[in-house]
């Protein structure tokens, strides 16, 4: 029976989830009513519908021409954007069925046929039932029937991969469309896998590699492998290439498909597959690159094994889309645009890939860079052109390390993303040529390319959704990016911004006192227990200068591993929007120095399994990268009151001495005074020099005298982010950083001599420089340097004090507000509130803000003026709008935690550079700068 035959009898009619259905029927045959019951409105494109955009009647047939223009272009776009698509006209005749065939064809979809072959007498009444049909001559509907009768026979030959024949109303009225899933449409399928690369008959280093990954053998009763199993259910997908060139081609084919058959096992077709199957299939095929050998091989197998191996061959696809989309196995590679998609195209793409045209030296062809420029969401996993090792290139990564060559045979663990790999027990057949790193682009990938960063993006992130960056603000990001950031290598992320507790309730009887606050801890407490947060860690804020250092084993690590070539480099030290903070390279390595001295000694790296960190910090002091803004705009304003004020003041009091009546405005002039002296300590408590040599033997290596770097977090490391470490975990890591430092040599910390003077003056005094009148200059012993000895005062890594609070506890909840006064009464900035556990939502899904800022009421000077603490100017201060603050700043956490998954997923540059561009990108949307 034939296939129209059968489906008329069942009235079923299968339909590829992703495909384009042409709907073939005269006029009046019930091509729209069919279609409204079995599709979605959003699916089903008409000719009438087109007709009617184009000309306000969908009967004007003079608009035809167009309205099918606007169809096949609406059509287009959809099977573009892979979706099913309905396409709604008579379509009897070659000429309108070949141009749809041929948009299926451009787009990779399967073309299918549903017929209604409906009684001409019904067509008729149905026509002369519709106002707008009813004057139709009947001879258009007798043609349509001929033309229908002389289509039926050859749907198939024009490229229709499904025809449907329903005859008759009831057939039709009685049809039932099932959506079929595409063969490679594995979606569903989420893990764990361990994916597989070319073997290529090399069976006994096959048994080697998944004993390694933890399988577990079954054999039969002449001890051969049949099946393999994984105690943790995990699954194996191999990229083809099973046979040819290797001794035991045979028992590679015995085992796989023995764990396809049990379900342990996914497999795709490779190109020597292909042509094994076309063999066995008693086709004509050359018995060149290892076909030979596979032949001589299964002659002494039995007759069922050969059918048994042909029967497994035919049923193999080109390629697997699995976990989410987040993963697509293929032979030979595959562009984003043919995943999920059914074609010749796209199974001679997936199993040879591509060419450039060319041949090289040795006479084979020359395979087209299709990585360089792969930019798709989904990792792509392939075999096909050996390379000495398994690495990504642009979210691909190719698994054939020449095993059969004398190489290795290479897994990858997914999600994992982990290598795993066993060598070659000796070479089983000699390469054409010597293995070479062919992965397009080579080691480094593909560079950056603008179009990952201009216009208009959005980015999708794990822990927000989608989310949009502006073209302008694009723009003014690119400006920063390309004249003043770092080496984008080594730019693996950008801290977010972050938002201020809510604006502290008036006290009248405060703010007549001048001693109003406008932040205070209780609203940063009050917040986080109304969000269902318990336990916070007060954090010492440190008045500096937001800081990432990236830092390497050695030299070597950072050449492998971020591809940076330049001799001495070993890592990178920047600024909150990329910039680094040292001229001079050698001060940077410097610190990593230090730092990486540190990590070893506190045995964080065997302990991390890791050869790099990436470490949020504070640099100090302040003026190290604010010098300029301090002279312009905060010593200005100082020096001016200076000037002014003593004049005015002693002109007022003599004024008042001789009885003239300005005790009033000698008062509020004195009060002016001493806001503008109040303003000029607060900014000047974290100023000072820094880099100036001590005599020896006080500093060994000369050059960082009063830098402080203040570590608070360690955001990733090879293979994983620890982002999500809860925040007291992160401040014991960062502990004992602490304690390591202090336990070095003192050589590049600030000197004995500075910190003798220190105890001196006493800690946080404000002593000017001796050395010099520049009001921005202070002496490095002082300002905001954590409490200790002498020597707890000469090293590079400053400790972050902190404090736990319980939001639901009133007495906890006074001890943090108590903390925090005796904090800023030091002349601190304030601190950072932050929930105890990180990544933490809300009940209805939302992230918490990841950290608060409660800054003192002396340090707001800076922000907001001298005389911000007025009770009239406080009263205008606290009508201030947070909710955009907030949302950027969860925005760009959210964007900052992708870029250090993607980092430690091991994902291709620009995956890692598209989120930390759309961090400094947001940085550009205006804001209140004073929050």
């Amino acid at each position: 029976m034939s296939e129209p035959d059968r489906m008329s009898v069942s009235h079923v009619l299968a339909v590829p989830d992703l495909s384009l259905v042409v709907l073939i029927g005269a006029t009046g045959s019930g091509k729209s009513t069919f279609a409204a019951r079995h599709f979605k409105p959003t699916e089903v494109i008409s000719s009438d519908f087109c007709r009617g955009l184009v000309s306000d009647d969908e009967n004007d047939q003079s608009a035809s021409g167009d309205a099918f223009e606007l169809l096949h272009f609406i059509v287009g776009k959809r099977l573009a954007a892979g979706r099913l698509t309905v396409v709604d006209a008579t379509n009897v005749q070659t000429e309108s069925r070949a141009r749809l065939v041929q948009l299926a064809r451009e787009h990779d979809v399967l073309p299918v046929a549903i017929v209604l072959d409906v009684p001409e007498r019904v067509c008729a009444e149905r026509n002369a039932a519709r106002a707008d049909r009813a004057g139709l001559p009947l001879r258009v509907i007798q043609r349509h029937q001929r033309e229908l009768r002389r289509s039926l026979g050859k749907l198939e030959r024009e490229g229709f991969r499904k025809v449907h024949v329903l005859r008759g109303e009831r057939e039709a009225e009685a049809a039932e469309i099932v959506r079929e899933r595409r063969f490679n449409d594995l979606r569903h399928l989420t893990g764990p896998f361990d994916i597989v690369g070319d073997i290529h008959g090399c069976r006994s280093e096959l048994e080697t590699l998944l004993g390694r990954l933890g399988y577990e053998l079954a054999r039969d009763g002449q001890g051969r492998a049949v099946d393999a199993v994984h105690p943790e259910g995990r699954t194996a997908v191999f990229v083809g290439d099973l046979v040819d060139r290797g001794p035991d081609s045979p028992g590679v084919l015995r085992l796989v498909t023995g764990m396809v058959a049990a379900g342990h096992a996914l497999c795709v077709s490779g190109n020597h597959e292909n042509k094994l199957g076309r063999y066995l299939n008693g086709r004509a095929v050359q018995h060149t690159h290892g076909l030979a050998e596979t032949i001589e091989q299964l002659e002494k197998e039995d007759e069922a094994f050969r059918a048994g191996a042909a029967e497994f061959i035919r049923g193999l696809v080109s390629h697997y889309v699995l976990d989410g989309g987040g993963l697509v196995v293929c032979h030979a590679g595959l562009p984003e645009k043919y995943h999920g998609r059914t074609s010749g195209r796209v199974r001679s793409f997936a199993l040879y890939g591509d060419t450039t045209g060319e041949t090289d030296e040795f006479g084979l062809p020359v395979r087209y860079p299709w990585a360089e420029e792969y930019r798709g969401r989904a990792a792509v996993v392939y075999g096909h052109t050996p390379t000495p090792r398994a690495g990504w290139v642009n979210n691909t990564i190719c698994l054939d390390t020449g095993c059969v060559f004398g190489g290795k045979l290479t897994a990858l663990r997914w999600p994992e993303r982990e290598v795993v790999d066993v060598p070659a027990e000796r070479v089983w057949y000699e390469p054409a040529k010597p293995l070479a790193a062919e992965a397009p682009g080579g080691a480094d990938g593909r560079p950056l390319d603008l179009g990952d960063v201009a216009g208009r993006r959005v980015v999708e992130t794990r822990h927000m959704g989608r989310l949009a960056v502006r073209e302008e603000n694009a723009a003014a990001a690119l400006e920063v990016m390309s004249r003043f950031a770092i080496d984008p290598r080594l730019l693996p992320y950008l801290p977010p911004t972050m938002a201020p507790c809510a604006t502290a309730k008036p006290s009248e009887e405060a703010d007549a006192r001048g001693e109003g606050f406008l932040e205070h801890p209780r609203e940063a407490f009050a917040e986080y227990r109304a969000a269902g947060v318990r336990e916070v860690v007060c954090e010492e804020k440190h008045m500096g200068s937001r800081a990432v250092v990236l830092v390497c084993r050695d030299e070597a690590v950072a050449r492998e591993r971020f591809g940076v070539s330049a001799a001495g480099v070993s890592g990178a030290l920047y600024t909150r929007t990329g910039r680094p903070f040292f001229d001079d390279r050698e001060t940077t390595e410097r610190i990593l120095r230090r730092v990486r001295d540190c990590v070893e000694r506190a045995g964080l790296w065997s302990e991390l399994d890791t050869e790099w960190l990436v470490v949020d910090a504070e640099l100090m002091p302040w003026s190290l990268k604010a010098t300029g803004l301090l002279r312009t705009q905060y010593a200005a304003v100082g020096a001016a009151s200076r000037a002014v004020f003593p004049g005015a003041l002693g002109a007022l009091e003599a004024a008042a001495g001789r009885g003239v009546e300005v005790a009033a405005l000698l008062d509020r002039q004195r009060g002016r005074a001493a806001d503008a002296a109040a303003f000029t300590d607060a900014y000047r408590r974290y100023c000072w020099r820094v880099g100036e040599p001590a005599p020896p033997p006080a500093e060994a290596v000369p050059g960082l005298a009063g830098i402080r770097l203040a570590p608070f977090q360690i955001l990733a490391v090879e293979g994983r982010s620890l982002a999500g470490l809860a925040h007291t975990e992160q401040l014991a890591l960062i502990d004992r950083l602490i304690a390591a430092d202090q336990s070095l040599p003192s050589g590049e910390g600030a000197t004995v001599a500075d910190a003798t003077r220190a105890d001196a003056t006493g800690e946080g005094a404000t002593v000017a420089d001796p050395t010099t009148d520049d009001p921005t200059v202070m002496d490095p012993t002082v300002g905001n340097a954590p409490a200790g000895s002498a020597a707890d005062r000469i090293r590079l890594l400053a400790p972050t004090r902190r404090l736990v609070v319980d939001t639901e506890d009133e007495a906890s909840v006074a001890a943090g507000v108590e903390w925090w006064l005796d904090l800023t009464a030091e002349g601190g900035e304030g601190m950072v509130v932050k929930p105890v556990r990180a990544l933490v939502r809300q009940a209805d899904g939302r992230l918490v803000q990841p950290g608060i800022k409660c800054r003192g009421r002396e340090y707001l000077r800076i922000v907001y003026g001298p005389e911000y603490t007025r009770p009239e100017n406080l009263r205008r201060l606290r009508v201030r709008h947070l909710g955009h603050k907030r949302s950027l700043a969860l925005r760009e956490y959210a964007l900052g935690l992708e870029a250090l998954e993607r980092l430690a997923d091991g994902e291709p540059l620009w995956r890692v550079h598209e989120a930390v561009f759309a961090v400094l990108a947001l940085e550009s949307e205006p804001v209140d700068p004073r929050l």
